[in-house]
């Protein structure tokens, strides 16, 4: 199978995932002027099974290190397999939620607080169970982070009350989002052999198998949690499975290629972790917030009938986010 062999490449990686992670938001974006998130979320979840199957049957299946994929497979023990799993659930659980606050809030919004919640949260989490990297330079990175998420939401307020739909749900609904999102990736990172992706330690899976079996938890567990959202959705009305079905082809395509979006990002950031650590790895794929608010501000506009004083607040954000990544960057290769 492929694997990283050094940090630079992993560093690579994980600018990529942050890339991906903060662009699938605009499939999203473009399906919402016409089809309801609930549905949408149907293909997105697809999508990401689908590209966990491409590349375990791929880069996990081809060249001679490591295990491949079927064998791998095979040789994992169920608590791994479980671990693996329940990561999916988890992430399934916050991303339907986020789903929900893009749809309410904005790009811009959603990402930041809720994603920013969660690289904060989460390298805490991910650190104390693999603790690889400079600690000072990686919490002073996440606590820079964490100014830029209350600009954030200083920045939204001020935007919200000047076009007088002040909202708390959709950021209350990004903090519980990140606050889930910030423990899916110990699971996936627990079930693997995080020292040695070229001869991991038998029952432990590798970063190929460990997402197959994480997207599985996503989709089996979208029958609960979305079918729960389409019946009681956060706005408007109850959707059914019939409006789905009537979905065209390209809608539908959209969804699937959000999925794929998401899971080309996902599979380059569990591969990088054997080299730069799981806290690292996750922290510097969640720079996707960054990411996300460019496409917002930008290309959507979510801010542009914003007071001045507002644009101050987001200026401030980006560069925070910046520094903050910056330095998560420098603490790993120490």
């Amino acid at each position: 199978m492929f694997i990283v062999d050094n940090y630079a490449l992993a560093v690579i990686f994980c600018v990529i995932t942050m890339i991906c992670w903060g662009s699938w938001g605009n499939t999203q974006k473009l399906a919402g002027k016409s089809w309801r998130f609930e549905l949408f979320y149907w293909d997105y979840v697809t999508g990401i099974l689908l590209f966990s199957l491409i590349s375990a049957f791929t880069l996990g299946s081809f060249g001679e290190a490591g295990r491949s994929f079927l064998p791998d497979l095979q040789q994992a023990d169920w608590a791994n397999i479980r671990s693996a799993f329940i990561g999916g659930v988890v992430f399934n659980a916050a991303n339907i939620l986020l789903s929900a606050a893009i749809s309410i809030a904005g790009l811009s919004v959603a990402f930041p607080v809720g994603i920013g919640l969660a690289l904060v949260l989460g390298v805490v989490v991910n650190y104390m169970g693999s603790s690889k990297g400079d600690p000072v330079l990686l919490f002073a990175g996440v606590a820079l982070v964490t100014v830029a998420i209350v600009f954030n939401a200083i920045a939204y307020g001020k935007q919200a009350r000047q076009a007088q739909k002040v909202s708390s749900k959709g950021l209350i609904l990004s903090l519980v989002a990140g606050l889930l999102m910030s423990f899916f990736y110990r699971f996936v990172a627990a079930s693997m052999d995080l020292e040695d992706f070229v001869n991991p330690a038998a029952g432990k899976m590798t970063p190929y198998t460990a997402m197959f079996v994480f997207a599985l938890g996503i989709f089996v567990s979208n029958f609960l949690f979305n079918t729960l959202v389409m019946r009681r959705p956060f706005e408007g009305a109850p959707v059914s499975y019939g409006e789905y079905f009537k979905g065209s082809f390209g809608i539908h395509l959209v969804g699937i290629l959000g999925g794929l979006i998401w899971g080309l990002g996902n599979a380059f950031n569990l591969i990088a972790a054997g080299k730069a650590g799981a806290a690292v790895s996750y922290g510097l794929g969640q720079g996707a917030t960054l990411v996300s608010a460019l496409w917002g501000v930008f290309i959507w506009k979510e801010f542009k009938n914003a007071p001045k004083d507002a644009n101050k607040y987001l200026y401030l954000m980006f560069l925070l986010f910046l520094a903050g990544l910056a330095l998560i960057i420098v603490a790993g290769s120490n």
